[in-house]
């Protein structure tokens, strides 16, 4: 008690405040330690199931194309001279033809994914992007493709059926074969890297997809292969 006759206060201090380190920077990665980009699933299954519609729309075109061309052909045999028709309408048969094909080969392609999805579960990881090199979880492929930094420029992004995607980008005259490269034979890979021309290409990842914004995934590239490869646009 104070002269005064108060009693004094005790003052509690408040303790002191730990400062959190820094967040890392993009690119500071150590050396054994990699990048790892993982997959949204829903949006993943939604994009599929956008390339099945559009894939099997074009194929019902062409057939539409293919049957209409075919039976305009056996029209005018019957309606004109056969003698004089028979060599055009061989070749209007002949040039529907590869629509007809075209639309098999969609149909057996579809087949065979959906066979694979049934089958095999999504990968929760994209890409993994290390010192030694890039490794992809291709849609459909049954085991990652591996590609060491001196055989791969990085990634295309690119806009294919409404929606941003990112292509492998292959050193020139790089394949299957090429030493250190795993992977690339697998068919569901690809119909990606080189696509039929009777399909309509749909992209390796789509970019909503990835739980990494492209320039992180671009610094990441660029700090691991030493700044060979990137993201081009």
């Amino acid at each position: 008690m104070t002269e005064d006759g108060d009693t004094p206060q005790l003052v509690e201090q408040a303790p002191p405040v730990d400062h959190a380190p820094p967040p890392e920077q993009v690119g500071s990665h150590g050396p054994d330690k990699p990048f790892v980009v993982g997959v949204d699933r829903e949006t993943v299954l939604r994009r599929r199931e956008v390339v099945r519609t559009v894939e099997r729309r074009g194929a019902i075109i062409t057939l539409v194309l293919g049957v209409i061309g075919v039976a305009a052909a056996l029209y005018a045999l019957v309606a004109f001279d056969g003698t004089v028709m028979l060599p055009y309408a061989v070749l209007l048969i002949v040039a529907m033809s590869p629509l007809l094909l075209s639309t098999w080969m969609v149909f057996r392609i579809q087949k065979q994914r959906i066979q694979w999805y049934d089958a095999n579960e999504l990968p929760p990881v994209a890409m993994r992007i290390s010192v030694k090199g890039l490794e992809l979880a291709c849609d459909g492929a049954a085991y990652p493709v591996v590609l060491p930094w001196n055989t791969v420029r990085g990634f295309r992004r690119q806009k294919l059926l409404g929606q941003y995607t990112l292509d492998i980008a292959l050193a020139r005259g790089v394949g299957a074969t090429t030493a250190g490269v795993r992977g690339l034979d697998q068919p569901s890979v690809r119909s990606v890297v080189k696509p039929n021309p009777l399909l309509r290409p749909t992209g390796m990842f789509l970019v909503k997809s990835l739980d990494q914004p492209v320039h992180v995934i671009d610094e990441a590239l660029k700090h691991f292969s030493g700044g060979t490869a990137g993201v081009v646009r």
